[in-house]
């Protein structure tokens, strides 16, 4: 199983960025999916989270309103759009799967998650 976020980089605030989250060797049908970020010297934060059927999903308080989580199946790929970003929005991005659903992994910084991508870097300044 494989996981591979994209789409990161430096935008101004203000500005979008839409991140991808391409998946192999797992059906994304039968997954949960979240996306999380951590900056140095911080824990691992849930930005977003959205399970198997797309039926759940969760926004941290400090996203609702601005991203927006997604998930093709057939695609195998997951995104998480970002709007109107902040500087404190800046952090490596990374997206993760569980089996069904994502419990209270969103909320827990990741824990449980089964698998884990490397991050995508998301720099937000002027």
């Amino acid at each position: 199983v494989q996981l591979q976020a994209s789409g990161g980089g430096l935008v101004q605030p203000g500005g979008s960025l839409r991140l991808s989250c391409t998946t192999s060797g797992l059906r994304l049908g039968d997954y949960a999916i979240g996306w999380f970020r951590q900056v140095p010297g911080k824990g691992r934060e849930g930005v977003s989270c959205i399970s198997s059927a797309g039926g759940s999903i969760y926004y941290a308080n400090s996203v609702k309103g601005r991203f927006t989580i997604s998930k093709d199946n057939a695609k195998n790929t997951a995104y998480l759009q970002m709007n109107s970003l902040k500087p404190e929005d800046t952090a490596v991005y990374y997206c993760a799967a569980q089996e069904i659903a994502y419990g209270s992994s969103c909320t827990d910084g990741g824990y449980g998650m089964d698998y884990w991508g490397k991050g995508t870097q998301v720099t937000v300044s002027s």
